[in-house]
């Protein structure tokens, strides 16, 4: 695995609503760098700066992670978790459940 890679993917709602899944502190770095930051703007310094951190292999890629997370919830582009969809299956008419 890369080193920049996350565990799991940060879902951010981007355009109109559209998810997309940024997988990597790069990904993440691109995104806080064509965010429209205003002066001030604490979370996305602080995701910024850890991004460039662990680019540069100062710190773990999941603590960039955990702050550029922070940051999109912040300004509500994280998208909602999505509940695991159980498998289904057709019924056969061997199933002892269908009458």
């Amino acid at each position: 695995m890369k080193p920049d890679l996350f565990r799991r993917p940060v879902t951010i709602l981007v355009g109109l609503g559209f998810p997309a899944e940024v997988r990597s502190v790069m990904d993440a770095y691109r995104h806080l760098v064509e965010w429209p930051a205003s002066s001030g703007d604490t979370a996305h310094s602080i995701a910024l700066k850890a991004c460039q951190a662990a680019l540069r292999g100062e710190i773990e890629a999941e603590t960039a992670r955990g702050l550029f997370a922070a940051f999109a919830e912040k300004h509500e582009i994280l998208a909602p978790e999505r509940p695991a969809i159980a498998a289904s299956r057709m019924p056969s008419e061997n199933d002892p459940h269908v009458q």
